[in-house]
């Protein structure tokens, strides 16, 4: 059993838990997830990793409350356990196997909305820990849904807060945050790390292939079962397919066709739906098994 240990309210229906799990925090890198499972009969729920410490033996997760499982997870107080709780799993993000030194050399911007905040915030962390300065950019609606903006200020060498209605920071999304430091303020970057609503990524992709920047994104909201045997994050990207939960969740923003997996995701969420994507999709559409007897 794996035990809450803290329970915080973040906004709009999101929640931050600290869970006592010392075997995943032990292994624990920027980018991957864990699996929970709250009791025999719960739901398996693919979850970014806020943070960790692998000297006390905790993990951080941030969740929104979207569906029944979520909102049943939402009900657990501090001292109440969870049955399962696996990881970590999938790849650790790209830039946290590059050489340090390497690192050093690039001028990195980071770009997160809604609840991609969470995962953001591990890799800039591990950037500041390791003597990289990164710039971090925070789009949300409005300053009512932004989360982690303190501890974010804390890792980030410029933190920048963009809301659409202008209510706290500057006036716009994302898009247009970077429109404004590149091509307004003349800043430079060598990479983006773009985190957050796929819609969100898509349009971040777009911009920063017009402006020839490399761009990082994380496609773990598409995430289903979390071993690739479902089919749900099944991707195109260039002219390979791939599956978020054991290829990624990072891929290369440019060769992402985020239109397929929109359609998929839409798609997935009836029988009717998967049914049709088994048939269209044959032996590619698990990325476990292969098959769909």
């Amino acid at each position: 059993m794996f035990k809450i240990l803290e329970k915080k309210y973040l906004a709009n229906n999101i929640w931050l838990m600290d869970i006592e799990a010392p075997r995943v925090a032990k292994s624990c890198k920027p980018g991957q997830f864990v699996i929970v499972k709250m009791d025999e009969e719960g739901e398996r729920i693919p979850l970014t990793i806020c943070d960790y410490d692998s000297k006390k033996g905790t993990v951080t997760i941030v969740f929104q409350t979207v569906g029944a499982s979520t909102q049943e997870m939402a009900k657990y107080e501090v001292g109440e356990s969870f049955m399962d709780f696996v990881g970590p799993l999938g790849c650790a993000s790209e830039l946290i196997e590059t050489p340090v030194e390497e690192l050093k050399k690039e001028n990195i911007l980071f770009v997160c909305g809604g609840v991609g905040t969470a995962p953001v915030y591990p890799q800039v962390k591990w950037m500041r820990a390791h003597g990289i300065d990164v710039d971090v950019i925070i789009g949300a609606r409005t300053k009512d849904i932004i989360i982690l903006e303190d501890e974010m200020r804390k890792v980030a060498a410029n933190l920048y807060i963009a809301t659409d209605d202008g209510s706290y920071g500057f006036k716009g999304n994302g898009c247009d945050q970077i429109n404004e430091l590149v091509k307004n303020q003349g800043k430079k970057y060598t990479r983006v790390v773009a985190i957050g609503p796929m819609i969100m990524m898509k349009f971040v992709s777009l911009l920063t292939k017009e402006l020839n920047i490399p761009t990082i994104v994380s496609m773990n909201p598409i995430m289903v079962d979390g071993t690739g045997m479902c089919g749900a994050c099944r991707l195109q990207v260039g002219d390979e397919i791939k599956f978020a939960c054991v290829d990624g969740p990072e891929f290369d923003g440019h060769l992402v066709d985020f239109d397929q997996a929109m359609r998929r995701q839409r798609m997935y969420k009836t029988e009717e739906g998967r049914a049709l994507l088994r048939l269209k999709e044959g032996s590619t559409h698990h990325g476990g098994c292969g098959n769909c007897n």
